[in-house]
């Protein structure tokens, strides 16, 4: 019989909460990632992150295990006491990873939440977002600099993703009370732009459809290993 395979580097797993992480955010969850690899996310973004990438990694060890399980049952080995033991010990391994899933969505659902609260406590104010300010928003959101040039004194925001908001779109939304400058930075060196807790809440409140669903965290039947009890 052939070594147990090694798990192959291959994209990030899809875990659950992807879809709320996006809606949440505004951003699919390669940004997200690219984001914090840059340091442009706050601290709350930030810990939100660092938690998924932990539950796209346990949602990893998840699939490996399956995917071993699947690879021994399907008759390719002769059925002899060393490949019992082998499915043995893989559906001890493979429940040991679901729950280390299933605890590390826990974190990201302790993360995700408030910031979920936030944004429908503020969902009647989104709905007066144009398309405009949703753009400008989402563009703040991964990280963001008023400049004055030096030359002519003309400011726009330039944002990391290249994006150039004109001065007037940040002061109308920085009087409605959803963006903040750094002002302890110079306007020549550049101010930093961020989103503030009612820009992130009317972002996400403008941004989630009616028909968002909230998924449950445990695995569906077909990705969750039998109780020890149903396996004997």
């Amino acid at each position: 019989m052939s070594p147990e395979p090694a798990p192959t580097p291959s994209r990030r797993a899809v875990s659950p909460l992807d879809h709320r992480l996006e809606a949440a955010t505004g951003h699919d969850i390669d940004t997200l990632w690219a984001y914090r690899d840059r340091g442009v996310l706050d601290e709350q973004y930030a810990q939100l992150v660092d938690r998924h990438r932990k539950l796209a990694k346990t949602q990893t060890g998840v699939l490996f295990h399956l995917r071993l399980l699947n690879r021994l049952s399907s008759g390719e080995f002769d059925v002899d006491g060393a490949l019992l033991t082998r499915i043995d010990r893989t559906m001890d391994q493979l429940e040991e990873a679901a729950d280390a899933r299933d605890a590390a969505a826990r974190d990201v659902l302790a993360a995700l939440e408030p910031i979920e609260a936030a944004a429908t406590s503020v969902a009647s104010d989104a709905q007066q977002l144009s398309t405009d300010d949703q753009a400008a928003l989402l563009a703040i959101a991964g990280g963001a600099k008023l400049y004055e040039h030096l030359l002519t004194g003309r400011m726009s925001v330039t944002a990391a993703s290249g994006t150039r908001i004109p001065h007037a779109k940040l002061q109308r939304l920085e009087d409605a009370g959803l963006v903040a400058r750094d002002t302890g930075h110079p306007l020549h060196a550049g101010q930093p732009v961020a989103l503030t807790d009612a820009g992130r809440a009317a972002l996400f409140a403008a941004r989630r459809t009616s028909t968002t669903q909230t998924p449950k965290v445990p695995a569906s039947p077909d990705t969750s290993p039998p109780t020890p009890a149903q396996r004997r």
